[in-house]
């Protein structure tokens, strides 16, 4: 008997330049934290969301829905994390955490 949960969302890809290398990069490092398997889908067609040349595929240009489906024991807080990353526009000010800005005086 296995306690696995199946779960599908749907998400849509607010920033400017799309499902690009970048937020490819951060979806790939997002997904391998978690034990799921996670996918995304583009009409019929769905990509591993561990491979970065599988989601690159799918040409995801902003606006795009897809949907995200996880499975297994962390399906849950796998599917609300990457979800959160499409929510933020893969927040391209991320690359800037910990660097303090430059303060006029």
């Amino acid at each position: 008997m296995s306690n696995d949960a199946s779960l599908t969302r749907t998400v849509v890809v607010q920033n400017a330049e799309g499902l690009h290398a970048r937020p490819a990069d951060l979806l790939v490092r997002m997904a391998n934290k978690f034990h799921a398997t996670i996918r995304i889908g583009k009409n019929s067609e769905w990509v591993d969301c561990k491979s970065i040349l599988s989601l690159l595929t799918l040409g995801a240009a902003q606006g795009t829905e897809l949907s995200v489906a996880a499975e297994g024991e962390d399906a849950a807080a796998a599917i609300d994390a990457i979800t959160a990353l499409f929510e933020a526009g893969f927040d391209d000010t991320d690359e800037m955490k910990g660097v303090k800005p430059a303060v006029d005086s």
